[in-house]
Protein backbone atom coordinates (compact mmCIF):
# COMPACT_ATOMS: atom_id res chain seq x y z
CA UNK A 1 0.00 0.00 0.00
CA UNK A 2 2.85 2.34 0.88
CA UNK A 3 4.59 1.63 -2.40
CA UNK A 4 1.34 2.15 -4.35
CA UNK A 5 0.76 5.46 -2.56
CA UNK A 6 4.24 6.69 -3.40
CA UNK A 7 3.76 5.70 -7.08
CA UNK A 8 0.44 7.67 -7.26
CA UNK A 9 2.02 10.76 -5.69
CA UNK A 10 4.90 10.65 -8.18
CA UNK A 11 2.49 10.44 -11.13
CA UNK A 12 0.49 13.41 -9.77
CA UNK A 13 3.64 15.51 -9.36
CA UNK A 14 4.80 14.68 -12.91
CA UNK A 15 1.39 15.59 -14.35
CA UNK A 16 1.40 18.92 -12.54
CA UNK A 17 4.90 19.57 -13.84
CA UNK A 18 3.82 18.91 -17.44
CA UNK A 19 0.80 21.20 -17.04
CA UNK A 20 2.97 23.98 -15.55
CA UNK A 21 5.43 23.77 -18.47
CA UNK A 22 2.57 23.88 -20.97
CA UNK A 23 1.07 26.94 -19.34
CA UNK A 24 4.43 28.70 -19.19
CA UNK A 25 4.98 27.87 -22.88
CA UNK A 26 1.71 29.53 -23.90
CA UNK A 27 2.52 32.50 -21.72
CA UNK A 28 5.92 32.91 -23.41
CA UNK A 29 4.35 32.75 -26.84
CA UNK A 30 1.81 35.40 -25.95
CA UNK A 31 4.51 37.57 -24.42
CA UNK A 32 6.58 37.35 -27.64
CA UNK A 33 3.59 38.23 -29.76
CA UNK A 34 2.88 41.29 -27.67
CA UNK A 35 6.36 42.67 -28.21
CA UNK A 36 8.51 40.71 -25.75
CA UNK A 37 12.23 40.61 -26.35
CA UNK A 38 13.34 38.78 -29.44
CA UNK A 39 10.16 37.86 -31.29
CA UNK A 40 7.57 39.10 -33.76
CA UNK A 41 5.02 36.51 -32.76
CA UNK A 42 1.94 35.57 -34.79
CA UNK A 43 0.13 38.47 -36.48
CA UNK A 44 -3.22 37.42 -35.02
CA UNK A 45 -1.94 38.15 -31.51
CA UNK A 46 -1.01 41.77 -32.30
CA UNK A 47 -3.24 44.74 -31.47
CA UNK A 48 -5.90 45.44 -34.10
CA UNK A 49 -4.33 48.82 -34.94
CA UNK A 50 -0.94 47.29 -35.84
CA UNK A 51 -1.94 46.78 -39.48
CA UNK A 52 -3.01 50.39 -39.91
CA UNK A 53 0.52 51.56 -39.16
CA UNK A 54 1.55 50.23 -42.58
CA UNK A 55 -1.16 52.10 -44.54
CA UNK A 56 0.38 55.09 -46.37
CA UNK A 57 -1.02 58.39 -45.19
CA UNK A 58 1.52 60.24 -47.32
CA UNK A 59 2.53 59.86 -50.95
CA UNK A 60 5.92 58.12 -51.08
CA UNK A 61 8.85 60.31 -52.04
CA UNK A 62 6.95 63.58 -51.64
CA UNK A 63 8.34 65.79 -48.89
CA UNK A 64 6.67 68.52 -46.82
CA UNK A 65 7.34 71.34 -49.28
CA UNK A 66 5.40 69.67 -52.08
CA UNK A 67 2.92 67.93 -49.82
CA UNK A 68 1.58 71.18 -48.41
CA UNK A 69 0.84 72.38 -51.95
CA UNK A 70 -1.50 69.48 -52.69
CA UNK A 71 -5.06 70.78 -52.20
CA UNK A 72 -6.87 69.19 -49.26
CA UNK A 73 -9.73 68.24 -51.59
CA UNK A 74 -7.52 66.28 -53.99
CA UNK A 75 -8.34 62.59 -54.16
CA UNK A 76 -6.11 61.76 -57.16
CA UNK A 77 -2.43 62.56 -57.62
CA UNK A 78 -0.34 61.83 -60.69
CA UNK A 79 3.21 61.74 -59.30
CA UNK A 80 6.03 62.17 -61.82
CA UNK A 81 9.32 60.98 -60.34
CA UNK A 82 12.19 62.23 -62.49
CA UNK A 83 15.36 60.16 -62.40
CA UNK A 84 17.55 63.25 -61.91
CA UNK A 85 17.74 67.00 -62.25
CA UNK A 86 19.27 66.74 -65.72
CA UNK A 87 17.72 63.41 -66.78
CA UNK A 88 14.89 62.82 -69.25
CA UNK A 89 13.64 59.52 -67.81
CA UNK A 90 10.88 59.35 -65.22
CA UNK A 91 8.25 57.16 -63.61
CA UNK A 92 4.60 58.16 -63.42
CA UNK A 93 2.47 56.77 -60.59
CA UNK A 94 -1.23 57.37 -60.08
CA UNK A 95 -2.30 57.53 -56.43
CA UNK A 96 -5.89 57.56 -55.21
CA UNK A 97 -7.00 58.64 -51.74
CA UNK A 98 -9.74 57.17 -49.59
CA UNK A 99 -10.03 58.88 -46.25
CA UNK A 100 -6.46 59.46 -45.08
CA UNK A 101 -4.94 56.61 -47.07
CA UNK A 102 -3.20 56.97 -50.43
CA UNK A 103 -3.12 53.87 -52.63
CA UNK A 104 -0.82 53.27 -55.59
CA UNK A 105 -3.19 52.58 -58.49
CA UNK A 106 -1.00 52.30 -61.60
CA UNK A 107 2.61 52.94 -62.62
CA UNK A 108 4.24 53.62 -65.99
CA UNK A 109 7.64 54.44 -67.47
CA UNK A 110 7.73 58.03 -68.74
CA UNK A 111 9.85 60.85 -70.13
CA UNK A 112 10.16 64.51 -69.20
CA UNK A 113 12.11 67.44 -70.64
CA UNK A 114 15.23 66.54 -72.63
CA UNK A 115 17.38 68.59 -70.25
CA UNK A 116 15.64 67.50 -67.06
CA UNK A 117 13.84 69.72 -64.57
CA UNK A 118 13.72 73.32 -63.39
CA UNK A 119 12.03 75.38 -60.67
CA UNK A 120 12.05 78.38 -63.03
CA UNK A 121 10.80 77.12 -66.38
CA UNK A 122 11.43 79.38 -69.35
CA UNK A 123 10.23 79.08 -72.90
CA UNK A 124 12.57 76.90 -74.93
CA UNK A 125 14.71 75.62 -72.03
CA UNK A 126 13.63 72.03 -72.72
CA UNK A 127 13.19 71.40 -69.01
CA UNK A 128 9.98 70.37 -67.26
CA UNK A 129 8.66 72.65 -64.51
CA UNK A 130 8.87 71.34 -60.95
CA UNK A 131 5.72 71.78 -58.92
CA UNK A 132 2.15 70.84 -58.08
CA UNK A 133 -0.39 71.67 -60.78
CA UNK A 134 -4.09 70.97 -61.25
CA UNK A 135 -5.39 68.84 -64.13
CA UNK A 136 -8.63 70.24 -65.51
CA UNK A 137 -8.77 69.87 -69.30
CA UNK A 138 -7.96 67.32 -72.00
CA UNK A 139 -8.09 66.89 -75.74
CA UNK A 140 -6.27 65.58 -78.76
CA UNK A 141 -6.37 64.56 -82.39
CA UNK A 142 -8.32 61.39 -81.66
CA UNK A 143 -11.92 61.09 -80.54
CA UNK A 144 -12.73 61.21 -76.85
CA UNK A 145 -11.92 57.75 -75.38
CA UNK A 146 -14.29 58.27 -72.47
CA UNK A 147 -12.57 61.10 -70.64
CA UNK A 148 -14.05 62.38 -67.39
CA UNK A 149 -12.16 65.64 -67.89
CA UNK A 150 -13.64 68.05 -70.45
CA UNK A 151 -12.25 66.83 -73.79
CA UNK A 152 -11.67 68.80 -77.00
CA UNK A 153 -11.07 66.85 -80.20
CA UNK A 154 -9.33 69.01 -82.79
CA UNK A 155 -7.06 68.22 -85.72
CA UNK A 156 -5.00 71.29 -84.85
CA UNK A 157 -3.41 69.30 -82.02
CA UNK A 158 -1.47 67.28 -84.63
CA UNK A 159 2.31 67.55 -84.44
CA UNK A 160 3.91 69.33 -87.42
CA UNK A 161 4.82 66.93 -90.19
CA UNK A 162 8.30 68.42 -90.39
CA UNK A 163 8.94 66.77 -87.01
CA UNK A 164 10.38 63.25 -87.04
CA UNK A 165 7.71 60.65 -87.85
CA UNK A 166 8.20 59.12 -84.39
CA UNK A 167 6.66 62.31 -82.94
CA UNK A 168 3.62 62.56 -85.19
CA UNK A 169 1.26 60.91 -82.69
CA UNK A 170 2.50 62.70 -79.55
CA UNK A 171 -0.68 64.74 -79.25
CA UNK A 172 -3.27 62.15 -80.21
CA UNK A 173 -4.25 62.40 -76.53
CA UNK A 174 -3.21 65.18 -74.15
CA UNK A 175 -4.06 66.30 -70.65
CA UNK A 176 -3.22 69.92 -69.91
CA UNK A 177 -0.99 70.54 -66.92
CA UNK A 178 -2.21 73.85 -65.49
CA UNK A 179 1.10 75.68 -65.78
CA UNK A 180 0.81 79.23 -67.18
CA UNK A 181 -2.58 78.61 -68.73
CA UNK A 182 -6.23 79.43 -68.12
CA UNK A 183 -8.19 76.58 -66.58
CA UNK A 184 -11.36 75.55 -68.33
CA UNK A 185 -10.01 76.14 -71.83
CA UNK A 186 -8.81 73.56 -74.39
CA UNK A 187 -5.21 72.43 -73.81
CA UNK A 188 -4.05 74.21 -76.98
CA UNK A 189 -5.48 77.59 -75.94
CA UNK A 190 -2.59 80.05 -76.55
CA UNK A 191 -3.21 82.33 -73.54
CA UNK A 192 -0.20 82.70 -71.21
CA UNK A 193 -1.27 84.60 -68.04
CA UNK A 194 2.32 84.87 -66.76
CA UNK A 195 3.73 85.95 -70.12
CA UNK A 196 5.27 84.15 -73.09
CA UNK A 197 8.68 84.02 -71.46
CA UNK A 198 7.40 81.52 -68.86
CA UNK A 199 6.48 79.06 -71.58
CA UNK A 200 3.32 77.01 -71.76
CA UNK A 201 1.58 74.04 -73.38
CA UNK A 202 2.98 71.74 -70.70
CA UNK A 203 1.00 68.56 -71.14
CA UNK A 204 0.77 64.90 -70.34
CA UNK A 205 0.87 63.32 -73.78
CA UNK A 206 1.81 60.19 -75.69
CA UNK A 207 5.40 59.00 -75.61
CA UNK A 208 7.81 58.82 -78.55
CA UNK A 209 10.63 57.04 -76.71
CA UNK A 210 12.80 59.97 -75.59
CA UNK A 211 12.77 63.32 -73.78
CA UNK A 212 10.32 66.13 -74.54
CA UNK A 213 10.40 69.91 -74.84
CA UNK A 214 9.03 70.19 -71.29
CA UNK A 215 5.98 67.93 -71.20
CA UNK A 216 5.61 64.52 -69.56
CA UNK A 217 4.98 61.60 -71.92
CA UNK A 218 3.62 58.11 -71.29
CA UNK A 219 2.33 55.24 -73.42
CA UNK A 220 -0.96 55.38 -75.30
CA UNK A 221 -2.52 52.85 -72.94
CA UNK A 222 -1.46 54.98 -69.98
CA UNK A 223 -3.01 58.09 -71.52
CA UNK A 224 -6.26 56.27 -72.23
CA UNK A 225 -6.36 54.99 -68.65
CA UNK A 226 -5.68 58.42 -67.15
CA UNK A 227 -8.30 60.06 -69.34
CA UNK A 228 -10.93 57.57 -68.24
CA UNK A 229 -10.02 57.67 -64.55
CA UNK A 230 -9.06 61.24 -63.67
CA UNK A 231 -12.24 62.76 -62.30
CA UNK A 232 -12.88 66.50 -61.87
CA UNK A 233 -15.00 65.65 -58.82
CA UNK A 234 -11.84 64.32 -57.16
CA UNK A 235 -9.75 67.40 -58.00
CA UNK A 236 -6.78 65.63 -59.63
CA UNK A 237 -3.33 67.21 -59.55
CA UNK A 238 0.11 66.34 -60.86
CA UNK A 239 3.10 66.47 -58.52
CA UNK A 240 6.18 66.54 -60.72
CA UNK A 241 9.94 66.95 -60.46
CA UNK A 242 13.17 65.06 -60.01
CA UNK A 243 13.25 62.83 -56.98
CA UNK A 244 15.46 65.16 -54.94
CA UNK A 245 13.14 68.14 -55.47
CA UNK A 246 10.04 66.06 -54.72
CA UNK A 247 11.49 64.75 -51.46
CA UNK A 248 12.68 68.15 -50.16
Amino acid sequence: MLIEGVRRAAVAVAACGILWVALCGCGAARGGAAGGAGGDGPTAARPAHAHRAFEPSRIPGVGPRMRQRIPAASGQVVAVYGDGGNAANATVVLYSRRGATWTRTREWAAHNGKRGWTTDHRSGDRRSPVGVFTLTDAGGVLADPGSKLPYTQDGSFAAPRWWAASHWHDFDYVIAIDYNRIKGTPPNDPARPEGEGKGGSIWLHMDHGSGTSGCVSVSRSAMEYLLRVLDPARHPVVVMGDRAELAA
